[in-house]
Parts: C-alpha cells; structure tokens; sequence
C-alpha cells in the first residue's frame, strides 16, 4: 500500500466515522469502494472490516442504553450463515469480477435505501433472521451492510434513534464475523495485511472522526449527514465498477 494510497483510505475512514456518529452508518459505505479501489477488493474490504470493528466499538460505547439487544440478538445470530458462503466467493472469484460486484452492490444498495418511495409495514422474526444473513454476506463479500440493515429499518418502522445505537455493535459484530470467516477459508489478502502501524493509524483516524461526528452532531441532521454519504459513496462505487471493468 503505498503513501498517497494510505493518506486517501484514512480520509475516506475518517468521513465515515464522521457520517456514521450523525447517522448511525456511514464506515463501511464510503471505505469500501475506496479502497477497493486502491488495494483491491479482497485487501480493501478486509480493511474495511477492520475500521467497522473500531467505530462500531467506539461509537457503540456511547450509546450503549439505547440498544435494542433482542433485535441485536436476531440479527446477529443468524449472519454466520450469510459470511461462511461470501467468504468463499471472495476467495474463489477473480478480483476484476469482485470489484464490479462491489461497486455495483454499492450503487444499487443506495437507489434501493435512498430512493425507494414508503415501504409497506412488516415486522417478524423471519424478516429479521433474514436481514441478517443477508448484511452479513454483503459485508463480508463487499464491506458494506448497512444498505440491508436501512431497508429492514424503514420496513419495520424501527425508530431511528434505537437503529442508530443498535446498529454500532451490530456493525462491529458482522465485521468480527467477516474477518474470521475469511482467515479461516485463507483469503489470500491476508496475507498481503498493511504494516503494523497502519492499523494504529487507522484507529486515530476512527477516534478523530467519532469526536468530529460528536460535534456537529448538534448542527447537521442525521438525513444531512446520509445525504453526504450518498454522494462520497456515489462516486467511490462507480470508480470500483469503472475500474473493474478496465481489468477485465
């Protein structure tokens, strides 16, 4: 990874973390395409994983009484058997055709989350169950869940501020999953891990976004904050298809 490389995935972790105090998510959506597209998909999302961990950690500390662990239960206990099968995908497919289906997941997440019109109400165990398996295997395959969780949301009316917290450990479970699910299938990526002290660095640039976040917090609305996400991912995920298709 070299040093231009290393100083844009910190600022793309740094915004997340920004984005993801306000509103509840915003790490995995704007690192993932970013640095897919400066290490690759494998590489880049296994780092992506990593900051998920860290902010969903951090933020999740904060806001910890405002969890809703039943539906954290539910959700998490059934997406192990979304990341067993991504992880395999991720090992197996060729890094041009990942790249397209991240950026492409990316892209199609957002139009689906963002510009859906009104879902109709629907709340079940089985809905639940299955919003988990499948933001665990999109985080695992692509870096980014949130997409799946934002829909789930609006469908069973979850207020926003328990999503916002429940969504921190939530996070930083399915990242947890994801990185062991593809240590153990022997990714070839982690081998190729950045040096030590760049995950130190990537802590700071977490820590620093969640006291920024904390802050403006009080001046920008959490739909201010996800429609700047909108637009940072917007453009990182159509650069991963476009260079996708280039290596193909």
């Amino acid at each position: 990874m070299t040093g231009a490389a290393i100083v844009i995935g910190l600022i793309a972790v740094f915004c997340g973390a920004v984005l993801q105090r306000i509103s509840g998510i915003g790490v995995g959506l704007v690192a993932a395409p970013v640095f897919t597209l400066l290490v690759g998909p494998q590489l880049g999302v296994f780092v992506t994983n990593t900051a998920t961990i860290i902010s969903g950690l951090l933020i999740g500390l904060a806001v910890l009484s405002e969890v809703d662990w039943k539906r954290f239960g539910f959700l998490v206990g059934f997406a192990v058997l979304g990341s067993w099968p991504a992880a395999l995908l991720v090992r197996d497919a060729d890094p041009a055709i990942l790249t397209i289906f991240i950026g492409s997941i990316v892209l199609i997440a957002l139009m689906t989350t963002f510009s859906a019109p009104r879902l109709p109400q629907v709340s079940s165990s089985a809905l639940t169950a299955a919003t988990g398996i499948t933001a665990s295997f999109l985080n695992t395959a692509a870096g980014v869940s949130a997409p799946a969780m934002v829909i789930y949301a609006r469908v069973s009316r979850w207020p926003q501020r328990s999503f916002a917290a429940t969504m921190q450990p939530t996070f930083m479970m399915l990242a947890i999953m994801s990185v062991v699910t593809k240590l153990i299938a022997g990714v070839g990526a982690v081998g190729n891990l950045p040096p030590w002290w760049f995950f130190a660095v990537l802590i700071a640039a977490v820590i620093g976004g969640v006291a920024v976040g904390s802050a403006a917090a009080q001046r920008v609305s959490a739909a201010g904050a996800r429609r700047m996400a909108v637009v940072l991912v917007s453009l990182g995920a159509f650069a991963a298809v476009v260079r996708g298709i280039i290596l193909l």
